[in-house]
């Protein structure tokens, strides 16, 4: 394990992704056309992974973070972080890390092809463990975000958020699919202080259909009210164009639209959204001013090329306009306005 095994004082927040990758933009001239030949405009490779890009906006707004991942030395993505100057911890593992494909049009369209990731067998699932709990003691929040590579048990969030409880810190997740499923399934014990789904698991997790919650408020609040009912203290739900929406199991709700902006990638924006609320939170403010950072941070990303993240003077939470309670059904998104976050990369 490479980095120390102790978080420093003063660290805000330890990320890890358990499914890293680099992320390598393509800029289409027009429209995809399946069989047709492209001459790409310029693109772009960045560390990725939805941890990652936690880590990356969180530390370009000044705030210290711990990142944790599984990478052999030498690997690409290691050299790319270290240029960045985050602080890293890794778990060597023999595999290359992955590389996922976006493809951007001119109107903002994004298509992602993922690759399935480095392998990771028992002892380095082990050896990521123990790192997160280290870095986690005396950090203020954990996010645990994105895929899980293959063979990794789809329970594994659950492990790892009852193996982070008494560290003191917070714990976020961000995943999807199996992972995310089996997390809620495993009893109040593995239920997160944050979950950030958006409306298709969100969906999938009250055993209802994204239609119904986008039609009706109630619908909406009664599928959140489920995860509450799970353990899961706050849950920032994406709803794409519509904005997000925050619910404590105190009961306080709050909902957000999105500013007008010109997109240009949605790579990375629920990441971003994750990372401002975190910013916002850090910082002692209310759930109404961390919904309002979340969702500034999230369109800042959208406007953003590739998988570049925000920083500050990118994010306009005034821009952001937040009421208490759900949003209201079938009103459109304002003209200009898009998704907090796209198709969610994983």
């Amino acid at each position: 394990m490479n980095g120390t095994s102790r978080t420093p004082p003063g660290v805000d927040v330890v990320t890890l992704t358990a499914n890293p990758s680099l992320d390598r933009t393509l800029a289409l001239p027009g429209p995809l056309e399946r069989g047709a030949v492209a001459r790409l405009g310029v693109s772009r490779t960045e560390p990725g992974g939805k941890g990652v890009n936690v880590a990356r906006a969180v530390a370009a707004a000044g705030a210290e973070v711990v990142t944790v991942l599984p990478a052999g030395d030498g690997d690409p993505v290691l050299r790319a972080l270290q240029a960045l100057g985050l602080r890293l911890t890794t778990v060597p593992i023999s595999s290359p890390v992955r590389t996922n494909y976006t493809l951007t049009e001119p109107d903002g369209t994004t298509t992602k092809l993922n690759e399935p990731g480095a392998p990771l067998d028992e002892a380095a699932r082990a050896a990521l463990l123990a790192a997160v709990r280290d870095a986690a003691v005396g950090a203020r929040w954990v996010a645990l975000s994105g895929s899980l590579p293959p063979g990794t048990p789809v329970d594994w969030y659950a492990a790892l958020v009852r193996a982070l409880r008494d560290t003191g810190a917070r714990i976020a997740v961000d995943t999807s699919e199996a992972p995310l499923l089996a997390l809620l399934a495993a009893g109040r014990d593995a239920a997160p202080d944050l979950l950030k789904p958006n409306t298709e698991e969100l969906a999938q997790l009250a055993g209802t259909t994204e239609e119904e919650l986008d039609a009706d408020p109630d619908a909406l609040l009664a599928a959140v009210a489920t995860l509450h009912a799970r353990g899961v203290a706050e849950v920032l739900l994406t709803l794409g164009a519509a904005g997000a929406v925050l619910s404590t199991a105190g009961g306080d709700v709050w909902s957000a639209r999105p500013p007008r902006i010109t997109v240009r990638s949605t790579v990375g924006a629920g990441d971003s959204s994750l990372a401002g609320y975190l910013l916002a939170d850090l910082a002692g403010e209310d759930g109404a001013i961390r919904l309002q950072t979340a969702v500034a941070y999230g369109s800042a990303s959208a406007s953003l090329p590739g998988s570049a993240v925000p920083t500050p003077a990118h994010a306009e939470p005034s821009a952001v306009q937040v009421v208490a309670g759900a949003p209201g059904a079938g009103h459109p998104a304002p003209a200009g306005a898009h998704p907090v976050a796209g198709p969610d990369a994983r």
